[in-house]
């Protein structure tokens, strides 16, 4: 009985890679807001009744899109983050940067995984609660990098204006309670800033404008490191160190 269980399940598994690999062929032909769990089962050689029995609904195909996509950046920048660390002599801002060049490897390579969890919203979907924890994966990575530098080499405090303190608080209580509060804002730009440049080489707009892609990333990411304390050489009161 239990032979016959794990063959039903493998062939479930396969069944339900099979969709989703039709499913991303579909976004790169025609875009998420054309996606059909009729055409994917033509596609396939299923009648759309088999078909709901793996996907109810088109939300919820695109769901697991949304959480493969989340899941593997995510995947890629704990891997980055990882070999960053096995190496004795590297410090943050390397580990910061091997973190960001994953992000925008995986971009380049998966354009329109990526442009389906960071381009434009789908009309007519609304993204449930299990897409929150894949999607904060890289967040809470350069959260890591950061927290690390803390602990060791100490931060340089950006300035933060005292009407944004109380938010930075509850920032730091809800994501990032090892960090001080200060940091947190400039952070979660940071986080945010690093997706818009990923976003504006892969959706086109440095065409005509930068040429040397690849440097120019790895000097924004620079600027963004240092935005959030990782380096001192631009002054500022430190943390974590004492001094």
């Amino acid at each position: 009985m239990s032979t016959i269980r794990g063959a039903r399940e493998r062939a479930r598994i396969e069944v339900t890679a099979a969709i989703k690999d039709e499913a991303r062929k579909q976004l790169a032909a025609d875009g998420a807001a054309r996606l059909s769990l009729r055409a994917v089962a033509r596609e396939l050689g299923m009648v759309s009744s088999a078909l709901y029995r793996y996907f109810p609904s088109r939300d919820e195909l695109l769901t697991a899109l949304i959480v493969d996509a989340y899941d593997a950046v995510g995947e890629a920048a704990e891997a980055a983050d990882r070999a960053s660390c096995a190496e004795s002599s590297v410090r943050h801002l390397a580990r910061w940067t091997a973190v960001a060049c994953a992000v925008r490897d995986w971009a380049l390579a998966h354009p329109h995984e990526y442009g389906l969890i960071y381009g434009s919203p789908v009309p007519g979907y609304t993204a449930p609660q299990a897409t929150v924890g894949p999607a904060s994966r890289v967040g809470f990575v350069l959260i890591a990098v950061v927290g690390d530098a803390h602990r060791t080499d100490g931060l340089a405090l950006p300035p933060l204006a005292a009407e944004l303190l109380p938010e930075a608080e509850r920032m730091a209580t809800d994501f990032a309670p090892d960090l001080p509060p200060e940091v947190v804002p400039p952070l979660v730009a940071a986080w945010s800033q690093l997706f818009g440049l990923i976003s504006f080489e892969i959706f086109g707009q440095f065409n005509r404008i930068v040429e040397a892609r690849e440097a120019f990333f790895r000097q924004a990411v620079g600027e963004l490191a240092r935005h959030v304390g990782l380096r001192g050489d631009r002054g500022g009161r430190r943390t974590g160190t004492g001094t």
